[in-house]
């Protein structure tokens, strides 16, 4: 693996802090690439020797978040649903302020929500339980959509709510659910 420079990986972070940030407080479209640049402290220029544009800055950091997710669904298949789904609540609970944002924006969360949606779809994909008879009779497409539908709506309760409890409780209640419908 190709180790990135420490400076690269600053500059980065501070451009998509300064993107978040902007976007509690504007809407995403009337953000400039001047906006992002003062707010992260650097030469605009400097943008565009990382990204496209500010579309490219917002795609590639929703990226980033969705395949941390997505790291963690390879080791928590091991699990039992509640163990599993602890670290996952820990993960939004540590980065509220890309979550709510992404989650309160008025254009990001349908492009945002889905892709979420699709990467926790497809990690319930391997969970459904086949073998038993709870789920003789039932569609998997329908069962998947339900399952990953109730979990994003789940999150982003919690997430627009101020997270009312720990990522331990949410872990529980959530396992529990998931068991009894997957």
């Amino acid at each position: 693996m190709v180790k990135v420079d420490r400076r690269i990986l600053k500059t980065q972070t501070a451009l998509k802090t300064a993107v978040i940030e902007l976007m509690t407080k504007k809407n995403f479209d009337d953000i400039t690439i001047q906006d992002i640049a003062d707010r992260a402290n650097l030469n605009r220029g400097t943008i565009y020797l990382h990204y496209q544009d500010k579309f490219d800055l917002l795609d590639k950091l929703i990226e980033a978040h969705l395949n941390e997710i997505g790291e963690m669904g390879a080791w928590a298949c091991a699990l039992d649903w509640t163990d599993a789904l602890v670290p996952y609540f820990e993960y939004f609970e540590k980065n509220y302020l890309f979550f709510s944002t992404m989650l309160a924006s008025k254009e990001a969360p349908s492009v945002f929500r889905s892709r979420l949606l699709a990467s926790f779809i497809e990690g319930f994909n391997h969970e459904i339980d086949r073998e038993s008879g709870k789920n003789a009779g039932l569609i998997e497409e329908v069962m998947l959509q339900y399952a990953g539908s109730a979990y994003v709506s789940v999150i982003e309760w919690w997430i627009k709510n101020g997270m009312p409890h720990p990522p331990k409780v949410m872990a529980k209640q959530v396992g529990v659910l998931l068991e009894r419908s997957l």
